[in-house]
Order: structure tokens, then C-alpha cells, then sequence
């Protein structure tokens, strides 16, 4: 299992308490000046979302009813998700695929200080929202 290989993609996800939440996209839109745009969301656990063009990046900004802080979720991109997932596991990496609905090809992971990650196979095209 050395041959595993990950790489990381083009979405970021911020999950943002409802509290923060306008006062966010706001900062990103008229302080930063970046490009915004709301995309409509069908999640039981992400109510809005905004996209924001961040370099060669999308950051996801997540409107999380029952957050109190902001979290942020990266994605890692592999050529074999299922075999990433049990070199994973047995380095002593779960899934936990419960924090969020996502398409079954893929899975989430932790690292140890709790940043979550998608694990999603190379090439393939997933929007975080």
C-alpha cells in the first residue's frame, strides 16, 4: 500500500455559524472584493451556500444552522478512493461519513486536530456545496 498517493483539489468549504454567516460573505464580497455568487443547496445539513473564486481555488461558504464556530473542510484527491480509504484505516484513519451527505464514491475523514477532509477520486468533478 506505498503506492497511495493523494493530492489536494480546488474546494474549500468553511462551514459558518447562521450568526456569522451574512457578515461573512459580506467580508469576502465587498471587503476582499472577490467574486460571489449563491448557489442553490439541497442539504440537511448546510442551509446556504456562497462561492468564491479564490485564486485557482473555490472556497464554499456554508451557512451551518447549529454551528457555534467556523470550521474549515479541505478536499484530497486520489486515484483509488477505496484503496485510500483502507490504507487509511489501517493507519488508524476512520471514515466518518455521517457529518454530511456526499455521493458514495467519496468519503470523509479527520486528521488528528479534527480539520475534516473529502476524500474523492482524481479528475472527478464534485462541488463541496
Amino acid at each position: 500500500m506505498n503506492d497511495i498517493k493523494f493530492n489536494g483539489g480546488i474546494n474549500i468549504a468553511i462551514k459558518i455559524p447562521k450568526s456569522k454567516y451574512e457578515e461573512t460573505v459580506k467580508f469576502y464580497r465587498e471587503i476582499l472584493k472577490f467574486e460571489v455568487t449563491e448557489k442553490e443547496i439541497n442539504n440537511p445539513t448546510v442551509s446556504k451556500t456562497h462561492e468564491v473564486k479564490f485564486g485557482n481555488n473555490i472556497i464554499w461558504l456554508d451557512c451551518v444552522d447549529n454551528y457555534t464556530h467556523s470550521e474549515t473542510w479541505l478536499e484530497l484527491k486520489t486515484p483509488n478512493v477505496e484503496k485510500a480509504t483502507e490504507y487509511l484505516k489501517s493507519n488508524g484513519i476512520e471514515t466518518c461519513d455521517e457529518l454530511e451527505e456526499i455521493p458514495k464514491e467519496n468519503h470523509w475523514i479527520m486528521d488528528p486536530a479534527g480539520t475534516v477532509f473529502i476524500v474523492g477520486k482524481e479528475n472527478s468533478v464534485y462541488s463541496l456545496d
